[in-house]
């Protein structure tokens, strides 16, 4: 069985930073891409961020140069660091991991419970 748990989320005030962790554990072959997604009350799950396997990186318009993803592959970890938030990064903030649990296993997606932070004065 797989699982990702994140953790780090909370209340900051406008301005403020946050770092978000996550990290994926049970029975775990390779993990290829490892993201961040997140969805406000209302609308549909955006994606943040993602760390590909090969080290590229892919951010969302509305967070370059405010969020940075990074990554410990001996720990199946990922982090996003959040700075300079604002009220509209409001959101559930969920982990996604694509990975396998055996050899020749196909990958598939894996999701963690999620963790909400909020911004506000």
């Amino acid at each position: 069985q797989v699982q990702l748990v994140e953790s780090g989320g909370g209340l900051v005030q406008p301005g403020g930073s946050l770092e978000l962790s996550c990290a994926a554990s049970g029975s775990i072959f390779t993990v290829s891409t490892m993201g961040w997604y997140r969805q406000a009350p209302g609308k549909q799950r955006e994606l943040v961020a993602m760390y590909f396997s090969g080290g590229s990186k892919n951010y969302a318009d509305s967070v370059k140069g405010r969020f940075t993803i990074s990554r410990d592959n001996a720990k199946n970890a990922v982090f996003l660091r959040m700075n300079s938030l604002k009220p509209e990064d409001t959101a559930v903030y969920y982990c996604n991991g694509e990975l396998n649990r055996y050899w020749k296993d196909a990958y598939s997606n894996y999701w963690g419970q999620g963790t909400q932070v909020t911004v506000a004065s």
